[in-house]
């Protein structure tokens, strides 16, 4: 069987991941700061209950995300050790769909409190990332028992 080869790329992708990761928890953690300081620069602070519709929107869906990657970490660490067809992979691949959810249904319901066309965007950019992990998990599945039928022939 032919090994894989590791390539700069993955490790590139992985800094990617780990910077994003340790990034997100910050951004989560300065989300009040944060909300006040994009109030001010677009001015966008003329809706009476700003703060208390973004924040909680901003909290949550960052709470998600950094959910997603720390799953994309989980993934990284089997794939650099040469095995990414295994179970737990399967299973960050449903937790990133549920998050990837949690966004889509976070960004409906802010279409209808405070609208913009981005938030339809990304919406929609969720709901297709859902879709993509949910196909990619059942891929993985498949793989997963050729691999292990594989393995009893041998």
């Amino acid at each position: 069987m032919m090994k894989e080869q590791k390539s700069a790329v993955h490790f590139i992708a992985k800094g990617l991941v780990d910077v994003m990761f340790y990034g997100g928890i910050v951004c989560v953690l300065a989300v009040p700061w944060l909300a006040k300081w994009l109030n001010i620069w677009f001015n966008e602070g003329h809706h009476p209950h700003y703060y208390t519709i973004v924040i909680p929107i901003l909290f949550l869906s960052g709470i998600l995300a950094v959910t997603i990657l720390y799953c994309l970490k989980k993934m990284y660490r089997t794939l650099l050790g040469g095995n990414p067809f295994v179970e737990e992979n399967i299973q960050c691949f449903r937790k990133m769909a549920a998050a990837c959810g949690g966004i889509a249904v976070i960004y409906f319901v802010k279409c209808f409190l405070l609208f913009s066309p981005a938030t339809v965007i990304v919406m929609l950019v969720f709901v297709v990332g859902m879709l993509f992990c949910l196909t990619l998990k059942d891929i993985f599945q498949q793989a997963i028992c050729y691999k292990e039928e594989n393995d009893l022939t041998i």
